[in-house]
């Protein structure tokens, strides 16, 4: 048995996040002791650094969620994990491409500048003082 403090160094976890999770129902303790303090099993380390490895996919909660129950029945077709896992490839995609066009624009903007001139006449400076300069959407 475990208690939080050790769950979360085995897992990384912080002790507020372990709490937010269980209220989530994402796990729970197996038990308190007499003390009130919780106490958690191999099952529940597990359950927790499958999350964990979830978010840090960047999986949203509802998805993890909906993950732990098809989770809990191993003789179901594995066609909903996949689609979950699918969707949140697409949104991975979606945000490299933000983030590629992001950097495609600031590369140019910064490329504007020499960066020896007048803070007044400055190329960066007046590309963010709105989209006017800006070759597209980023």
């Amino acid at each position: 048995m475990f208690s939080i403090g050790e769950l979360s160094r085995r897992t990384g976890v912080k002790v507020p996040t372990i709490r937010y999770y269980e209220e989530m129902g994402l796990i729970a303790p197996l038990s308190r002791t007499q003390g009130n303090q919780r106490r958690y099993g191999t099952a529940e380390l597990e359950q927790l650094a499958f999350v964990r490895h979830a978010r840090d996919l960047g999986f949203p909660l509802e998805a993890i969620l909906e993950l732990i129950e098809l989770q809990s029945h191993p003789d179901r077709s594995c066609r909903a994990v996949s689609d979950i896992a699918s969707s949140q490839l697409d949104s991975v995609r979606g945000k490299i491409a933000r983030l590629q066009a992001l950097e495609a624009e600031l590369a140019r903007i910064v490329e504007g500048c020499s960066g020896g001139g007048l803070t007044g006449d400055c190329y960066v400076l007046a590309s963010l003082s709105g989209h006017a300069l800006c070759e597209g959407e980023h």
